[in-house]
């Protein structure tokens, strides 16, 4: 017995013996050999490691308006199991739908779909309409659904099914506006094309993050260290793009591209002395925050990549280079009419007829083909030809910091494509960035500078700059001599007899500039009636501050070249008349231009009797009109002593602001129809861009308060006629006589909102 007792306590006390051993070896793993990972697990249980997004940086115009920045959006997600649940998959469908524009049955299939394992999906994302939506329809959807505030609680997706999950989103406030310069950021977070893409490292940052500690159920500890690193967020790109100028490119190609409907519209403004791009546009475009709406060819940067034949305004190289080499005569006479180079007859542009024994300069004002063969292959020579050609930057890349552009051309193949290249066509195609540069460096004494759309990158919270970026000379192209005398010859393409170029010529500016009309190339043969237009200038002459290209790819001419006339130099003219005057360039030349528009001085009204204001402006055959009841004209817009024009019309106030209704602001441009209500002290509240559609009064207990809807030129008559609907409607509805179909709605309006009769 004694023995057994022995033999159990001996085994006892080695197994305890034992335990300790193997506990004591475990604890000795723990503490000592696996301390450090057994840690570094712990805290990743109660650690919590948090991400913070940085703000992508914002890009600026040149005054530093915002053409992007980041903004809140919300992604619509469902709960298909809670939905189940709850049981109100229609309650929410309707109205999703609805809001959304998708269709019932996907969002339904969308509520029905499951895991892996067979169960239902608690997180079910609705794309592509649910996803990153604005504000203004997250709020919609929250009101639809009774939502619990704030929209993005993460507790309506436990209590209604749905969840608004705020993220940021890229936001373009100018609309298409610069559309191909920006670029645009995608709903995946991408940034693709233009500087969002060129700049994308500066612009998204750097992300920060923040580490707290929590309890075993998830809650963080009150007293327990956390380490933060702030996130850095985007430098700010601040370009050397003016929005106003910028528009006003955009403005005036639109109607220009209604009417001639080419495959494209490239427009471009820049500073001669510098280099900055002042304004950069294509047509079709597309709006980044709707990029999905856009064709294929929208997104193509025309102005960069894509290369033509130049036609006639490639003879700025042809006539540079003689002046420069002492070889024009401007008074020595040529034959016009054709020419035989080798095996080929080269003829002007009127099929060969030419205009008999003409002056080189005629020549030049008229553009003839003739003229430039002899001056550049048999006066300069093919060799210093290309060399010129090379000095003008053709062939090779300008260096624009912007993504995609192409070199252009610069291939002779056979002893003829010489004779041609001095006129525009045969062995070279050149960008439009590449012609401007080379018309900026006449336009700046001879100085080529190298074009660039970035003035700066900013600090995002100090907006101090952080970087510059200073003009760059890339060479002396001609001697300032020479530059002198080619803008001397181009300013008579404008304004001379015979000049080519009559229809850009501005009334009081010196303009020069240069018409271009290329053949296209359709399969391997030069089109009879299709044409690339381009027309290239800078003003004014005696101290150049903008030039501006306007090119047209296969405008709708009706079989006509002539026609090219109406469309290039027409847009060009209206977007360097209105640039001119925003730069506050004066007028010095006086003489009045054949075509162009007369001006006038406003006569000073305040204080005459309606009855004599009438009278004058009628002699004077300006159109007004009469704003108020009153006797006499207390007030006027313009005001006395203003410089305009023929068709500009005059508002005579005739009693206080605060008892008169707005005119009918219909068809004015956005400027116009500011500067009105400034002078009325009307609050004006904007959507949209381009021209006033519609005008609505807001109500309002104090100021007068007015929304503008603005559409783009060749939307205007259609939405005028919805307005006009609209305001019928609205007076059916409220059982009031038609507001005279001019879009204004919500108040009645004072016979001051009808324009009256005009005197002749």
């Amino acid at each position: 017995m004694t023995k057994k007792v022995k033999l159990r306590t001996l085994w006892i006390g080695g197994l305890f013996t034992l335990f300790f051993i193997v506990l004591i070896g475990k604890m000795y793993m723990v503490q000592i050999v696996d301390a450090s990972e057994l840690i570094k697990k712990a805290q990743e249980m109660w650690e919590r490691n948090r991400t913070i997004q940085p703000v992508r940086g914002m890009i600026v115009d040149r005054h530093s308006q915002v053409l992007a920045e980041d903004g809140p959006s919300y992604t619509v997600v469902l709960n298909p199991k809670i939905i189940d649940s709850l049981k109100n998959g229609r309650e929410i469908v309707k109205p999703l739908s609805a809001i959304l524009g998708k269709p019932e049955a996907e969002l339904l299939e969308l509520m029905a779909k499951k895991k892996e394992d067979g169960t239902l999906s608690t997180w079910v994302e609705v794309r592509s309409e649910g996803w990153k939506i604005d504000v203004e329809t997250a709020d919609k959807i929250a009101t639809e659904l009774k939502l619990t505030m704030p929209i993005n609680s993460q507790s309506n997706l436990y209590t209604h099914g749905v969840y608004l999950e705020e993220s940021p989103k890229r936001y373009y406030p100018g609309g298409s506006l610069a559309a191909h310069v920006l670029g645009y950021f995608d709903k995946n977070g991408k940034a693709v094309m233009g500087l969002e893409a060129a700049y994308d490292d500066l612009l998204k940052g750097k992300p920060g993050y923040i580490v707290t500690e929590k309890d075993r159920m998830g809650y963080e500890l009150p007293d327990a260290k956390a380490s933060y690193e702030p996130a850095e967020d985007g430098k700010t790109l601040q370009l050397t793009i003016d929005r106003n100028i910028q528009s006003y490119l955009e403005t005036a190609m639109e109607r220009s591209f209604a009417e001639f409907k080419p495959k494209s519209l490239t427009a471009i403004a820049m500073d001669p002395k510098t280099g900055e791009i002042l304004g950069l546009a294509n047509m079709p475009t597309f709006n980044p925050s709707k990029y999905w709406d856009a064709k294929p060819e929208a997104f193509r940067n025309t102005a960069i990549s894509s290369q033509f034949e130049p036609g006639s305004t490639f003879k700025l190289v042809t006539l540079a280079g003689t002046v420069e080499e002492g070889l024009f005569d401007p008074n020595d006479r040529f034959k016009s009419g054709s020419i035989k180079i080798y095996d080929r007859t080269l003829k002007d542009h009127n099929n060969g007829a030419g205009w008999g024994t003409i002056t080189y300069l005629e020549g030049l004002k008229r553009s003839s083909n003739v003229a430039f063969v002899k001056l550049g292959y048999e006066k300069l020579k093919p060799d210093n030809f290309v060399k010129y050609i090379n000095k003008f930057g053709f062939g090779q890349k300008t260096g624009i910091d912007l993504p995609g552009e192409v070199k252009g051309l610069v291939r002779f193949n056979y002893p003829v494509d010489y004779a041609t290249a001095t006129y525009g066509q045969g062995g070279v195609s050149v960008t439009a960035i590449q012609q401007i540069a080379a018309y900026g460096a006449v336009a700046n004494g001879g100085k080529m500078m190298q074009p660039h759309v970035v003035k700066a990158i900013l600090d995002p919270k100090t907006n101090e700059p952080v970087q510059t970026f200073e003009p760059q000379m890339v060479s002396q192209v001609v001697s300032p001599q020479t530059a002198s005398k080619v803008t001397e010859y181009l300013e008579q393409v404008v304004s001379g007899e015979f000049g080519t170029g009559k229809n850009a010529a501005i009334e009081g500016y010196r303009v020069a500039g240069k018409t271009g009309t290329a053949n296209i190339v359709i399969n391997g043969k030069y089109s009879e009636d299709q044409w690339v237009i381009t027309f290239v200038g800078y003003a004014p002459v005696e101290d150049p501050k903008i030039v501006v290209l306007v090119q047209a790819d296969q405008p709708d001419l009706h079989g006509n070249y002539h026609n090219g006339g109406l469309v290039a130099p027409v847009v060009f003219k209206e977007i360097m008349s209105q640039s001119l005057r925003y730069m506050n360039v004066k007028a010095t030349v006086t003489q009045e231009l054949s075509g162009v528009e007369k001006k006038l001085t406003a006569p000073d009204l305040s204080g005459r009797t309606v009855a004599d204001a009438k009278k004058e402006l009628g002699n004077l055959k300006l159109k007004y009109d009469l704003l108020g009841k009153g006797a006499s004209v207390i007030a006027q817009l313009p005001a006395g002593g203003t410089e305009i024009g023929q068709n500009q019309r005059i508002y005579l106030l005739t009693e206080e602001k605060e008892g008169v209704d707005l005119p009918n602001l219909q068809g004015k441009s956005l400027r116009d129809a500011l500067a009105i209500c400034s002078f009325m002290k009307a609050d004006c509240q904007v959507s949209g861009e381009g021209y006033v559609a519609a005008q609505t009064i807001v109500p309002s207990e104090d100021q007068m308060k007015v929304s503008l809807q603005l559409v783009p030129w060749n939307d205007l008559e259609k939405a005028k006629a919805e307005a006009a609907k609209v305001a019928l409607q609205n007076q059916q509805t409220a059982g009031k006589s038609p507001q005279n179909g001019n879009g204004q709605t919500g108040a009645t309006r004072t016979p001051s909102g009808t324009p009256p009769k005009t005197k002749p």
